[in-house]
């Protein structure tokens, strides 16, 4: 009989319990439970409710084992960057969200003691206001970090309310902006240099690894940032493009050790951590400013209807996808508005326009990749909820010249399920 096997993946804005199998050659998958997740306002920041979080793990498990009693292990993946502080075994909320504005006062202080540059040369990680390393030092600024024992990612966090082990895990820490590019592990210099407590900054773990157990069912550390199991779920063929598409669109590639050059620093480009190899990629404002686009012009309208009206409208203009404005705007078509030119008539030619919009920005990443990177790549995986939008994936294959391969499928859970079935496999 097949083992059965849990992921709980977590996005910014829902959760899944999602259980596989082996079967016939492939994964098989199965949702048994979906719940709703969102940033929320307390006190004037951004922040999770990591309680409510907590809340929806444990009782989406409960589902899971009425309907799979014998499930072998689980793992939980989430977005990167945030993290819960700790004091022993007891919590420093907020849980503060990565799209919350507290780090703005902070990264000029953190690039006059340590220039970006050299950050960058020593971790490889992108600019984003949002990296661990602003948030810590914000932190640390507001007196946040005193008396604070460790810090955890949000699924390390996740992991161990419901196992009682703490385990800081390997594609997670590289969105922290404190990871060193050469060795793997955390960068105690930098830390030093940031003044930031060497005691938070313990071993990493890669995938693969146990962390107890919860109802008696075995806990393994997935690549819990999400995006890392998202491209170990796609079925790529040899080397190619892929972009794992949802609130973020992650545009990269696979490389054997991170590209920590000038060029690569001048683009942006992000080094991340991969089940035995480096993702090499950029990230890009993806579904959000469709999504919030359709809250503010016609939330009660169907996606489908949405993008018919995208296609039919004649609208030219479009925005630079990747520009602040659009990061955590309190209306996104005031956004818009004030990045065009000509302003749109109807919602058919704002959503046209954050579509032809993004295609353009996945085109100008992949001539920058493809330069950086002294390669020429063929075909461009898509998956995630952005997959499913044919409309966008033809502008994306015209823009780009690339053969699109649109999966519709969860990688992200296919990604999570796959290494705890190898870890299982290892050990017959």
């Amino acid at each position: 009989m097949a083992k059965h096997y849990l992921a709980v993946d977590i996005g910014a804005s829902s959760g899944r319990h999602i259980v596989g199998w082996r079967e016939g050659g492939a994964i098989q998958t199965k949702e048994v439970y979906r719940f709703p997740n969102g940033v929320t306002e307390r006190d004037g920041q951004l922040t999770w409710d990591a309680v409510e979080l907590m809340f929806h793990v444990k009782h989406g498990i409960d589902k899971v084992l009425e309907q799979f009693p014998d499930i072998a292990s689980f793992s939980i993946d989430t977005w990167g960057c945030d993290y819960v502080l700790l004091k022993g075994g007891e919590e420093v909320w907020p849980c503060c969200a990565y799209r919350d504005n507290r780090t703005e006062a902070v990264v000029p202080a953190v690039h006059e003691n340590v220039p970006f540059k050299e950050l960058y040369a020593r971790t490889g990680c992108q600019f984003q206001p949002f990296n661990t390393i602003y948030q810590l030092c914000a932190d640390k600024l507001a007196g946040r970090l005193e008396g604070v024992t460790d810090f955890l990612m949000v699924p390390e966090y996740l992991l161990w309310k419901l196992t009682g082990v703490k385990a800081k895990e390997y594609t997670n820490a590289t969105t922290t902006g404190l990871v060193s590019a050469k060795t793997g592990e955390f960068d105690l210099e930098l830390v030093e240099k940031l003044g930031l407590p060497a005691r938070l900054f313990t071993q990493l773990q890669q995938p693969g690894t146990p962390v107890g157990e919860y109802r008696g069912v075995k806990a393994v550390l997935c690549a819990t940032h999400d995006t890392g199991s998202a491209v170990e779920g796609i079925p790529m063929e040899g080397e190619q493009l892929y972009i794992s598409s949802g609130t973020w669109s992650l545009l990269g590639v696979k490389t054997p050790r991170p590209l920590t050059d000038e060029k690569s620093m001048a683009a942006n480009c992000s080094n991340e951590g991969g089940v035995g190899y480096n993702r090499y990629q950029k990230n890009i404002m993806g579904m959000w400013i469709v999504n919030r686009l359709r809250d503010e012009l016609c939330p009660e309208k169907p996606f489908p209807e949405i993008v018919r009206e995208a296609e039919a409208s004649a609208f030219d203009g479009t925005v630079d996808a990747n520009a602040q404005i659009f990061l955590a705007p309190e209306s996104m078509k005031a956004a818009f508005d004030a990045s065009l030119d000509k302003k749109p008539e109807t919602a058919g030619d704002y959503f046209r326009c954050a579509y032809r919009s993004l295609a353009l920005s996945y085109r100008d990443a992949i001539r920058e990749l493809e330069e950086n990177t002294g390669r020429t790549y063929e075909k461009l995986y898509i998956v995630g909820g952005g997959a499913k939008n044919q409309f966008l994936n033809r502008l994306t294959q015209e823009a780009t010249g690339k053969e699109v391969v649109a999966l519709p499928i969860e990688a992200t859970a296919l990604g999570n399920l796959k290494i705890q079935i190898a870890r299982q496999e290892e050990l017959k």
